[in-house]
């Protein structure tokens, strides 16, 4: 159960980053490295997810 509360969690953080990404987005004024910077933290949390979803699926076959 651990692993699913800790998926849950990384899932709700790559929600999170995908709204400041799009608020910053939204504005002109906002620094391409601001939007660099979220847009890489926005894929390693995907790429984190993918591989706990994967062996959490390993663990249940």
């Amino acid at each position: 159960m651990a692993v699913q509360s800790h998926l849950v969690e990384l899932e709700r953080k790559h929600r999170v980053l995908e709204s400041e990404l799009h608020e910053a987005l939204r504005h002109l004024s906002t620094d391409d490295l601001r939007i660099v910077e979220l847009k890489r933290k926005k894929l390693l949390l995907k790429d984190e997810i993918e591989k706990l979803r994967q062996t959490a699926g390993a663990t249940l076959h």
